[in-house]
């Protein structure tokens, strides 16, 4: 008999308000209200609370809509928050939590907190039952998609332990990650405990509650508690699942919402993990509004250091903003190399974002307090932050909030682009040039041109995928990195593979230096050089000192990696800053400890090499598209406007040779050092002869006597073959009427 619990309770609190408390809107069988643990069931008998203590959640958030303890969050279209932005009013933001998620997404709970009633194999483990955790491609490996229970009966159940008394206040569920099973759970109960033995379940009134759980396998589901439990354990009790027969099994992912009890006996002092950045910044997500008005802060705080401009807008209108970061912003300096970091191509993965934000508000102050090694970066570098590629996304996750906006809602551009695929594909082009010519010295291997079937008014490309194109075609870029998240790894191109296999390792021309970029960066994270931390989901990067190549990982033909290294002149790498993509507000400052580092001296990497400017030998002019070749490395750069150019390279002695059209070429020796500053290698040119005589006509100048003599004997013979010419056309003319006649 089924049993349909419709229940609203108005709690008075001590303060004189009233709070809506939502209880359980949802029809069970009438047997799953029972408990599976004995001890906690009552029979008129007083159970014990094991020193249980409950509380009413009192949340700062508006009170929810709906009726029911799940909480379904649904953002808003892209198109009413269009027409919102255009009034200039205040967007709605998340649901606001009154307590943040313990970290089994995050894995700052770690697997030996976890335990399960059973499972059906290791890869199935409690381990796995994190939020938003992914599977491998092959069901029934190690790192499977969830926990799931060998038992299908309503006594199995998910376990953790915060290890200190902690106010449990809801539960994230999420289904098993798969793309050959169906495995979600569509109610279950909560119990806790301060001893694992004894258990005291949640209560609904006098019933015990029975929570809504999921109709699909990735949307996440939050349930608030009625009243807020203290204990140190909590169990989540499935007790009903999608059967499909013999093959419904239990299985699902999980967050834990609580906060965490003051520890004035320092009891706990041994787990205790920081929590704090000594740098006192504005930790927090920012909306695009938000983040508008702490680009305008940073700016006005640093105005002699700083500049804001737009290389475009979104599909929804938003603008892509940069913020610039030199001693002399708005003008690119001769001998100074540009360097960039871009957040927010895949809108959900927010981290990025934010420490970009972070990074500004950092380099302000300390440039203002003199940090000398912040001033140097200033001054030798032309520095770019573009903290949102794909705003429209990000504003689609922010209005589900950290722990329900899922593992890819916000990921696309507004018409479901992923701009990550979204660059021109150069590889190919590259590679059949290879196959196609013969002459190796004939062949191309920078600079190469954009398809014309890509520039057309036809092609699928995100106007945000085009802003990126033009803005690295507009600025000399020597350097830079793209933030993502849902991984700790560091990714260098190429990141397609040359026979299209789903992975393959596919190096460059500069492999060696694409692996010292990467170490740079993964070495100095603090969370990536933890040898004792365990993989994020379904690979174990530890393996590879957190760094690989691309195409080794996953086949990502278009992407801007490889779209920088063959279009322009910048060496760019993929950084996967975190497991979670959208860390709870309470982690960023952690996260920023655990970047901070890292973020500055990948940045000072963009001095290591070879840097010079080529002019011409008598007028001392740049020359601008000058290619400088370095030997034994199949990949040429070019000059920018000025002449100036530089070159990445690892430590050594190289030969260098600079060329350009009209020029004879220049070859030198360059040793580059192990200092963090770059060989200078300058390069004067000297004009060919025809390349003189071509400038010089263009001058409108007077002719030395020689060229002219060449010119009229060349001007009297073409002349003579044309008259040649004509004349035999008027003789075969004159023979044609004579015979007429």
């Amino acid at each position: 008999m089924a049993v349909a619990l419709h229940l609203t309770l108005l709690l008075f609190l001590h303060c004189g308000s009233f709070v809506l408390v939502t209880s359980v809107s949802s029809t069970v069988d009438s047997e799953t209200t029972r408990s599976p643990f004995p001890a906690a069931r009552t029979n008129g008998t007083e159970l014990p609370t094991a020193g249980f203590t409950s509380s009413c959640s009192k949340s700062t958030a508006k009170p929810p809509e709906s009726t029911t303890s799940t909480k379904h969050v649904t953002g808003e279209t892209a198109a009413s928050r269009k027409d919102t932005r255009e009034k200039d009013e205040e967007e709605e933001g998340p649901l606001e939590l009154e307590c943040p998620p313990l970290g089994l997404e995050s894995l700052k709970i770690k697997n030996n907190q976890l335990r399960a009633s059973s499972y059906k194999r290791r890869g199935l483990g409690p381990h796995r039952g994190r939020l938003n955790i992914q599977s491998g491609i092959e069901d029934g490996d190690i790192y499977d998609g969830g926990w799931c229970a060998q038992h299908r009966d309503m006594e199995q159940w998910l376990e953790v332990d915060a290890r200190q008394l902690t106010r449990f206040t809801g539960v994230v569920l999420q289904g098993r990650a798969s793309i050959w099973s169906w495995n979600v759970v569509h109610s279950y109960k909560v119990q806790f405990s301060n001893d694992s033995v004894v258990w005291r379940p949640s209560m609904n009134g006098t019933e015990e509650a029975v929570f809504e759980g999921n109709q699909d396998l990735e949307t996440p589901v939050l349930a608030i508690f009625n009243t807020s439990t203290v204990a140190r354990y909590i169990r989540i009790n499935p007790q009903t699942w999608y059967q499909n027969g013999t093959q419904g099994h239990i299985c699902l992912r999980a967050e834990v919402l609580g906060c965490t009890l003051p520890d004035p006996n320092n009891i706990y002092a041994w787990q205790a993990e920081p929590t704090e950045s000594k740098d006192k910044l504005d930790f927090r997500h920012h909306n695009y509004k938000e983040m508008r008005k702490l680009m305008k802060s940073v700016n006005e705080a640093c105005p002699d250091i700083t500049r804001i401009y737009s290389i475009g807008k979104s599909y929804t209108g938003l603008k892509l903003y940069v913020m610039e970061i030199s001693d002399n912003p708005g003008k690119h300096e001769l001998g100074e190399p540009e360097f960039r970091y871009i957040a927010g191509m895949h809108g959900n993965e927010v981290l990025g974002r934010e420490i970009l934000l972070n990074l500004m508000q950092y380099m302000c102050r300390e440039y203002k307090r003199g940090d000398q090694r912040i001033v140097r970066l200033v001054k030798e570098t032309r520095i770019h932050l573009l903290p949102s590629m794909n705003p429209d996304g990000y504003e689609m996750a922010f209005t589900k909030g950290s722990e329900l906006a899922g593992w890819a809602w916000g990921r696309y551009s507004y018409e479901g682009i992923d701009m990550n695929h979204n660059f021109a594909d150069l590889n190919s082009a590259m590679w059949n040039a290879i196959e196609v010519e013969t002459d190796p010295s004939k062949l191309i291997n920078h600079y190469f041109p954009i398809p014309e079937q890509y520039t057309s008014e036809e092609a699928f490309v995100a106007s945000e995928t085009r802003a990126v194109i033009n803005w690295m075609q507009d600025v000399p870029f020597v350097l830079g990195a793209s933030f993502h998240g849902g991984e700790l790894v560091v990714t260098y191109p190429y990141d397609m593979t040359r026979d299209w296999a789903p992975r393959e390792h596919t190096p460059t021309a500069d492999e060696s230096f694409f692996r010292w970029l990467a170490t740079v960066y993964a070495s100095t994270n603090q969370v990536m050089s933890n040898p004792d931390r365990r993989p994020c989901h379904n690979k174990d990067f530890l393996r590879y000192n957190n760094i690989i190549n691309g195409a080794d990982w996953h086949n990502v033909p278009g992407s801007m990696n490889d779209f920088s290294y063959l279009h322009t002149n910048c060496f760019e790498v993929t950084v996967e800053l975190s497991c979670d993509k959208f860390p709870h507000v309470s982690e960023l400052p952690v996260e920023w400890e655990n970047n901070r580092e890292s973020l500055l001296v990948y940045m000072e990497q963009v001095h290591r090499g070879i840097k010079g400017v080529v002019r011409d030998k008598d007028t001392e002019a740049g020359i601008a598209d000058a290619i400088i070749k370095v030997d034994d490395i199949d990949h040429h750069i070019r000059s920018v406007a000025d002449g100036d150019y530089w070159r990445l390279l690892n430590p050594g002695e190289y030969r260098v040779t600079a060329s350009a059209e009209g020029y004879y070429p220049s070859s030198r020796s360059c040793r580059v050092m192990y200092e963090h500053h770059p060989t200078i290698c300058d390069f004067r040119l000297t004009k060919m002869p025809r390349q003189r005589l071509r400038d010089i006509l263009e001058k409108g100048g007077k002719l030395p006597r020689d060229p002219q003599l060449r010119l009229r004997r060349l001007r009297l013979r073409k002349l003579r073959v044309t008259t040649k010419a004509i004349n035999r056309r008027r003789t075969a003319s004159a023979g044609k009427r004579a015979k007429r006649m």
